[in-house]
């Protein structure tokens, strides 16, 4: 590993463990070492994802015995423990760096031990996961838990749907996936299946084929979705919606899915209200564009799927320009949103000076920027309840003109 100024891209594991962390009615036991268990559970509270909320994390430690033998005593004894004293029905196997280096096979010992333990699932994850980014550990947690845990089901009469992708890794989750709710019984009356992961049970994982749609809402997501659409024959939509008339196109996506168009009093009322609410900050924004266009610019970076869709808002529905922009994930990037590593989006943050700079908290807090512009993590402040402004959706789209707005006052 070479030196950061910042973090690290996280490995797949981290991707895996953070899917799994908010997942009620489980556990989940780190074969390994305690240190990066303690440090991602210090990082979780801070997201909102408190004690008693998701599946408590456990560590079995090991030592250079364990090493050298390849003795996996502590791993069963602690699975006995968590078993014993919280009674999940499931226990999330994950192996730390050590043993995953050294070659032991979780899935194996998994497979062995399942039988001395009827009455929890012990479901092994994880593999290859230091050989790949947080993102795709997140979708490989995604659709690998959908597989072990999915049971067959059938739909009901009442709609529902699934919200895939909403993970604690990303910033704003609980606001994001709270705007999203509203809308969704709003424009179609219907209630929330499973919150996949960041509030959700094992019992809400075990029904989600009874979904009359899924809403994929970060393309980590996507490879669940085609594999509940394989087996319960579940369609789907992919997207996260920023701006007022890109989220009525959304709804609209997701009415051709179901087969029902949202309804258009909820929509037209949205859509006239929020228009009117940024009717005057628009031609402020409009007018500076005019007079100032090199203040007009957005320079951001983040999750793929959170650029885009603030970057199309503010270039299609409001008057700003894009700038540099870029994203976090190597896997993900293209010509049109590069992955900048740290040593390509440092110079850029650190020379921004006219325009509207959006990403993590850490960076803008560290160049002295805006840092009510922040868009990704690592986060700067404890957000320990779901309530704060969201960025997606109607409600988003205030909001993130609000922020516009403040850093223009800020800067004039």
């Amino acid at each position: 590993m070479g030196l950061y100024r910042f973090k690290p891209m996280p490995s797949g594991r981290m991707g895996i463990f953070w899917t799994l962390s908010s997942i009620s009615e489980s556990a989940v036991v780190e074969f390994g070492c305690m240190g990066h268990n303690l440090y991602s559970g210090a990082l979780l509270r801070q997201s909102g994802i408190y004690e008693g909320y998701g599946a408590p994390l456990y560590t079995t430690y090991i030592d250079e015995t364990d090493i050298a033998m390849g003795q996996t005593y502590r791993l069963e004894s602690t699975i006995r423990q968590v078993a014993d004293t919280d009674h999940p029905k499931v226990i999330f196997l994950q192996p730390s760096a050590v043993p995953e280096v050294i070659g032991m096979d979780m899935f194996a010992i998994a497979n062995v031990l399942q039988e001395d333990f009827p009455e929890v699932k012990l479901v092994p994850l994880g593999h290859g996961s230091f050989a790949i980014s947080q993102h795709k550990g997140v979708e490989e947690a995604l659709t690998g838990i959908a597989k072990a845990l999915c049971k067959d089901t059938s739909k009901g009469e009442k709609p529902l749907y699934n919200v895939i992708g909403t993970c604690p890794d990303l910033f704003n989750f609980g606001a994001d996936l709270t705007e999203t709710e509203r809308m969704m019984k709003g424009a179609f009356g219907m209630d929330c299946l499973c919150a996949f992961s960041s509030r959700c049970s094992v019992s809400d994982i075990e029904r989600m084929g009874e979904a009359h749609v899924n809403l994929v809402i970060r393309r980590e997501g996507i490879s669940c979705a085609k594999y509940l659409e394989k087996r319960f024959g579940t369609p789907w939509v992919y997207g996260r919606p920023y701006g007022i008339k890109a989220t009525t196109a959304w709804l609209e996506k997701v009415g051709e899915a179901l087969g029902k168009e949202p309804d258009k009093s909820f929509t037209g009322y949205e859509e006239k209200l929020l228009s009117d609410q940024i009717y005057r900050p628009f031609r402020t924004l409009q007018s500076n564009a005019w007079s100032y266009p090199e203040e007009a610019t957005l320079t951001i970076g983040g999750h793929y799927d959170v650029v885009k869709g603030i970057m199309e808002f503010a270039t299609v529905e409001l008057p700003l320009k894009k700038g540099v922009c870029w994203c976090d994930c190597p896997e993900m990037g293209d010509e049109s949103i590069p992955y900048y590593p740290e040593e390509k989006w440092i110079p850029v943050v650190e020379s921004h000076e006219k325009g509207y700079l959006m990403f993590s908290g850490e960076a803008l807090k560290w160049f002295g920027k805006n840092t009510e512009l922040q868009i990704a993590n690592p986060d700067i402040r404890y957000r320990l309840h779901p309530y704060d402004a969201p960025l997606v959706g109607y409600h988003g789209a205030v909001h993130i003109v609000n922020m516009f707005m403040d850093e223009y006052l800020r800067t004039h």
